[in-house]
């Protein structure tokens, strides 16, 4: 299964920051935007997979939202 998630990248004085506005509190950095992505979908897939395991005995459904 695939998802698609947004990346936003900003400017510092170290390279970039990146945070996914989807998944609350995923943020990563890097030198170059490059590396800025790419750590970002490494934290993706970490905080999907722990947020797979909090949820696992939680009771959750599915709403579909059209906007």
């Amino acid at each position: 299964m695939s998802y698609t998630y947004h990346a936003v990248l900003e400017t510092t004085e170290m390279g970039y920051t990146v945070h996914c506005p989807e998944l609350r509190g995923c943020w990563s950095q890097g030198r170059t935007k490059e590396e800025a992505l790419e750590n970002i979908k490494d934290a993706i897939e970490t905080y999907l997979a722990s947020m797979k395991d909090v949820l696992r005995k939680k009771d959750v459904r599915t709403v579909k939202v059209t906007v």
